[in-house]
Order: structure tokens, then C-alpha cells, then sequence
């Protein structure tokens, strides 16, 4: 049996995370379908994924037989220098006209969004990834008094990841690192929320052959 060696690339920084809003329907549940503008923040300090499992021992003859686990949803624990007031008070499901702001104090609705965030690696690849159907589930908002030396204040925003097909997949990932994946860009990819391979497979660019021209 042959030995394969590989030396895969380190982690080399958390890049911009992206936000797409869904277009629910009048029952206020997700949709396969989204708003067309995305917005693109590069104020990630940190990022923290974590799969939320449900996991189960079958046991037959004294003894375990099987075992199976599934990733029912993720968590996304995320620490931002800076956040925009409006899209924050939109995601938690305030009232938003224009700089006024009306949250708390009623049963706001949470909308969906896709969020895409990037992981860009030390030889020049990245892991890009879209979380197409997520809500809000919490966030801190800590002003600090300014002092002779300074500190960030940051915003911390926890999103939660579910499965948005018949598969409860959660992410749609592209490593562009990988054969045959290297030309998929993050702005391409980011263009818009993706919810399947074949959507990420159209960002491969063509490569066009010389036209070959007979002779004589």
C-alpha cells in the first residue's frame, strides 16, 4: 500500500465575513431565495464554529453495535471590531427606519440570512463557506470609557447554523486550495449565497483552448 505525504497549509488569518438576508415568505420561514445585496464586513477579530450533534449508541447483545451522530445545526461565536447599528438591530429583528432604531419591548421577529465567512491560509488559499440559513440568537454590546492606552471594543455576535435542504446540510464550503478549484475567487463566491455543489462548481472558470487552424 502506497504512502501519500502531505504538508497542508496553515491557518493564516480569519478573512471579511459576508451577510445576505433571505427572502421569507408571508409566514415569515426561510426561503431558497435571497435579497441581492450582500455585505461584506472585514472587522472579524475571531471566529468560533462548533457543531451542535445529536448523538446516539445503538446496543445489541450486551454490547455497542453501532453509533451515529449528526450535526444538527452549528454555532458561530464571532468577535468583530466594528458592526453596522442598523444591520445589527435588523438581524435581531428591531424596527429600522433610515438612523432610528425601536427594539425591545415586543415579539420581534427574527429573520434568516446567509453568512459567509473566509479563512485564508498561509500559501495564499482559503476556505471560503456559506451558512445560507441562520438567525441571530445573541449578541453583547459593551462601550468602554477611553483611557490613556487603548483597547478595542469589540462586538460579539453568536449566529446559529441550520440545515437549509432535505439533507440538513448546514455549510456550503469551496477550498479553493484543492485541484481544480483554484480559480473559484471570494468575490465570486461571495457574490451571492450558494446551497449546492453545482452552484459552486459554475464559478470555475472555462479555460479556453487555442482555436487549432488546419494548414495547406
Amino acid at each position: 500500500m502506497a504512502i501519500t505525504s502531505k504538508k497542508p497549509p496553515v491557518k493564516l488569518t480569519v478573512g471579511a465575513q459576508y451577510i445576505c438576508f433571505n427572502t421569507m415568505n408571508s409566514e415569515n420561514d426561510w426561503t431558497t431565495t435571497f435579497e441581492s445585496e450582500v455585505t461584506k464586513l472585514p472587522t472579524v477579530v475571531n471566529a468560533t464554529v462548533t457543531d451542535n450533534t445529536d448523538a446516539y449508541d445503538a446496543y445489541a447483545s450486551g454490547q455497542i453495535y453501532d453509533t451515529d451522530t449528526a450535526v444538527t445545526s452549528k454555532t458561530i461565536a464571532v468577535s468583530n471590531l466594528a458592526f453596522p447599528e442598523a444591520l445589527l438591530a435588523t438581524m435581531r429583528g428591531d424596527a429600522v427606519d433610515g438612523g432610528v432604531v425601536l427594539g425591545g419591548g415586543r415579539k420581534a421577529i427574527r429573520p434568516y440570512f446567509a453568512y459567509g465567512i473566509v479563512v485564508n491560509k498561509k500559501d495564499g488559499s482559503q476556505d471560503l463557506r456559506w451558512y445560507p440559513k441562520c438567525k441571530l440568537t445573541e449578541n453583547d454590546d459593551v462601550s468602554n470609557t477611553s483611557t490613556d492606552t487603548h483597547q478595542d471594543q469589540n462586538y460579539s455576535v453568536t449566529i446559529k447554523a441550520f440545515g437549509f435542504d432535505d439533507d440538513e446540510h448546514v455549510e456550503v464550503r469551496c477550498l479553493n486550495g484543492e485541484t481544480g478549484y483554484t480559480g473559484v475567487t471570494e468575490a465570486a463566491f461571495f457574490a451571492a449565497p450558494l446551497l449546492t455543489k453545482a452552484a459552486v462548481n459554475a464559478l470555475i472558470p472555462v479555460v479556453e483552448t487555442p482555436a487549432q487552424t488546419g494548414t495547406g
